[in-house]
This record gives C-alpha cells, sequence and structure tokens, in this order.
C-alpha cells in the first residue's frame, strides 16, 4: 500500500501546525484539545520547519520543569524531520518510523505538505492489506 491510499483513508487530511514563535504551552492546548500527538512547525502552513510531539513536551517538562512551557515552539521542537512522499510503500515507512522511534510523519511533495500519516495509520494500512492477501491467498487454496 502507497502512502497515498493511506491519506484517501484519513478521516481528516489536515495537517495541524503552529508557528514557530508560539508558545509550547499553545502548542500543549492544541494537543490537548485536538486529541493529537504531535503538530507540524510551520510558518506558512506549507512548509513543515519541523515537528513538536507529546512526548517532547513531556520530557522537557520532567527535566527542567513548566518554565518551558512559556518558551517557544521553535526551541524544543524537532528540526531534522523525516518525510515521505505519497508514492512511498506503507511497509518502508512503517520501518522508517520503528528504526527513528516516532509516531508522525509528514508527507510532503515539492517542497509543500499535503498530510500527516501516522504510525497508527500505517499499521491499519498494513493490516488491512495484510488481511486482503490471507483472503486472496484462501481463496486460490479453496479453488475460488
Amino acid at each position: 500500500m502507497l502512502v497515498s491510499n493511506i491519506l484517501k483513508q484519513k478521516a481528516d487530511d489536515g495537517v495541524v501546525t503552529i508557528a514557530p514563535g508560539a508558545a509550547v504551552s499553545d502548542a500543549a492546548k492544541i494537543l490537548s484539545d485536538r486529541k493529537i500527538g504531535s503538530v507540524v512547525v510551520s510558518s506558512d502552513n506549507k512548509t513543515a520547519l519541523g515537528i513538536l510531539s507529546e512526548r517532547d513536551i513531556v520530557r522537557e517538562i520532567g527535566q527542567r520543569g513548566s518554565v518551558c512551557l512559556s518558551e517557544t515552539v521553535e526551541s524544543m521542537m524537532t528540526s531534522k524531520l523525516v518525510t515521505c512522499v505519497s508514492s512511498d510503500r506503507a511497509d518502508n515507512i512503517l520501518a522508517t518510523m520503528t528504526e527513528g522511534r516516532f509516531r508522525h510523519m509528514p508527507v510532503v511533495e515539492n517542497g509543500e505538505m499535503i498530510g500527516l500519516i501516522t504510525l497508527g495509520d500505517v499499521v491499519k494500512a498494513r493490516l488491512s492489506e495484510l488481511a486482503m492477501e490471507k483472503d486472496a491467498l484462501e481463496g486460490m487454496i479453496m479453488g475460488h
């Protein structure tokens, strides 16, 4: 299955972004209100400058206390983004996310974000794909 198929199956294909100069507390509020695990940092809602996850925020609070909530998103974001394109295969993306130990990946085409996929999205797609393969093999064995 391709990333483009995964994006088509998502209920919400929009990417939630936040400005790099916004406060980390604002990002935490967005994550909480939207019940999502990360927000893409972007100045123009098209170009991904970085990503900030709930884990990033919790890690900083654990190390430095709540004072970090007043800092800028830019100071805490992961700026070395790993992205994919819509023609990438789900199994390759799953391996990349697992090896990199992250759960959110922007989908970028021609330098512009067109979506965001999560580890859960990819796992769901792979399970669906495997179920279809299983059914096809059972059909061949049964002579259907």
